[in-house]
């Protein structure tokens, strides 16, 4: 449903994509996560036409967003963060107009406003203004218009953002019963959000993709930690005997010597432990350390962090 090869994309000095290529399949729920300036909405605004980019090609449906353009925004309903409404319009007559400009047919068009307006619950504000609605609601009249020309990809720009938590919940249902018929791509930078709606990740920091998973395959990766007292002996040789070990990363604590052990085993904490009482090392810690999304996106914000400490400190 979506392919990016190689986008970049630069406002003046300022580069906001870089070299950003992937794939989302058909029906797939796919969170873009970031912090804010990650480049997550760029992105979207060039997946959808309204940028282009400086270089590389992104298609839709196998419709290349610049030169067939229109024919990719007839089949992505796309949600800004701040939604383009009409506050002096009453919802109905807002949602009647965006019907006219998608030039959805007569015969189909109050069919889709019904789905529409059903699907966000907008049945008691239709004769309000939407300048009197709530921000939750405003959302939902976003959602509606973006929904009701029944797109088969949804491209959603922080969905929830300003929302109380009861609207966020409420959001988050919509979109999960909105993805049974159209592939999602939504930006955020909460992880929980990720958590509750997608089915893989797409990590962005400083323009570029970073990570790119299934949440699925998360619980997959691990590591082992061994602490032993401190100044003992360096046993990272020994542990990368063991077998199916591709990793062993050592460092001096307060706790003690501290060592991860990575291997094609996920759980490698029983061949481990044998190996320590064979050489009778003094044991103080032995775990499992699952890697999560909240430890893969710190640790990928750190490294970033520290990259560009270093680009500072060694450029000329």
């Amino acid at each position: 449903m979506i392919e990016a090869i190689g986008i970049c994309k630069s406002y003046g000095l300022v580069r906001a994509l870089r070299n950003v290529s992937f794939q989302v399949g058909t029906g797939e729920i796919v969170g873009l996560l970031g912090p804010n300036g990650a480049g997550k909405s760029t992105l979207m605004k060039v997946l959808t036409g309204y940028l282009q980019p400086d270089e590389g090609q992104a298609y839709i449906d196998n419709l290349d967003v610049v030169s067939d353009s229109l024919a990719v925004q007839e089949r992505v309903g796309y949600l800004p963060e701040s939604a383009p409404l009409y506050p002096e319009l009453s919802v109905q007559a807002h949602l009647s107009m965006i019907a006219d400009l998608r030039r959805v047919p007569r015969s189909e068009k109050l069919p889709m406003l019904s789905y529409a307006v059903r699907a966000t619950s907008l049945e008691d504000q239709l004769t309000r203004p939407v300048g009197h609605l709530s921000k939750g609601y405003r959302q939902r009249v976003g959602l509606a218009q973006t929904i009701l020309h029944n797109p088969r990809l949804l491209i959603l720009d922080e969905p929830t953002a300003g929302l109380d938590p009861i609207q966020i919940v409420e959001v988050r249902h919509l979109i999960r019963s909105l993805a049974q018929h159209s592939t999602v791509l939504l930006s955020t930078h909460i992880l929980s959000e990720v958590e509750a709606l997608c089915d893989r990740v797409i990590i962005m920091l400083n323009g570029e993709i970073r990570a790119d998973t299934r949440l699925a395959d998360l619980s997959s990766i691990s590591a082992t930690v061994l602490i032993l007292e401190p100044d003992y002996a360096d046993v990272a040789a020994d542990l990368w005997e063991l077998p199916g070990v591709y990793a062993v990363e050592s460092r001096q604590t307060a706790d003690g010597d501290e060592y991860r052990i990575t291997g094609s085993d996920g759980d490698l904490r029983l061949p481990i432990y044998q190996l320590v009482n064979r050489n009778n090392w003094p044991l103080k810690e032995l775990r499992r350390e699952v890697r999560t999304l909240e430890t893969i996106f710190n640790d990928l914000v750190t490294e970033t962090a520290l990259d560009s400490d270093h680009e500072q400190v060694t450029a000329p």
